[in-house]
């Protein structure tokens, strides 16, 4: 029996915009660079005609695979749980034999991220925190040696699910400096006044060219 196919929210969401922007945006581009590659003539000495159908094929391979997976999988929301227990889409923080500390968060395999600390539920570390408890000391299974490690903190954190692109928001404006304000003002008052004096000069030009017509 197949492995169920757990994932989060925020995963499930990533997944399925990948798979919209493969179908979408470069799936057509990738056939148009095929069909202008074609059109130039021999195929079979063709390099650009030759990597746009291998591109397609890595392409639609990715499809495939999207789709399964999207098809399988099983939704299971973090927030939905409370406690100090460790289950699926638990945020844990641990510390091993040596004293490092390490915060790991349990997610489906197709969110893996070791730079986020985001392991799969079936790896080793994820296997063996599975069921545990706040303060228990388990032992992780590796190729390199066992290694035991204390469960210090046990989380459920909120997953909101980043934003589709229409829904960004452009950054807001940056707040105007009141000295540039002020600075803004005098310039004003300052055109104003220079105005002012251009009004004058001309209304005394008009007067003297009047008295010499008379």
């Amino acid at each position: 029996m197949a492995n169920p196919n757990y994932i989060t929210p925020v995963g499930a969401r990533r997944l399925s915009e990948e798979l919209g922007r493969l179908r979408s945006v470069d799936r057509p581009r990738t056939v148009q660079e095929v069909a202008d590659a074609a059109a130039q003539g021999d195929r079979s000495e063709n390099a650009e005609y030759i990597y746009g159908k291998r591109k397609l094929r890595e392409i639609d391979r990715r499809m495939r695979y999207l789709t399964k997976r999207l098809e399988s999988a099983m939704l299971v929301d973090p927030g939905q749980h409370r406690g100090d227990k460790v289950f699926f889409g638990a945020t844990i923080d641990v510390e091993d034999e040596t004293g490092v500390r390490r915060t790991y968060q349990i997610v489906g395999e197709d969110e893996t991220d070791s730079k986020t600390g985001k392991i799969s539920w079936r790896s080793p570390v994820g296997r063996a925190l599975l069921g545990k408890t706040k303060g228990d000391v388990v032992v992780v299974t590796r190729p390199v040696g066992d290694m035991e490690i204390e469960i210090l903190a046990v989380r459920y954190l909120p997953q909101p699910l980043p934003p589709r692109p229409h829904e960004l928001k452009p950054p807001p404006l940056p707040e105007p400096d009141p000295e540039d304000a002020d600075r803004d003002a005098d310039d004003a008052d300052d055109a104003d006044d220079a105005d002012d004096a251009d009004d004058t000069e001309d209304t005394e030009d008009r007067h003297h060219a009047e008295e010499d017509a008379r």
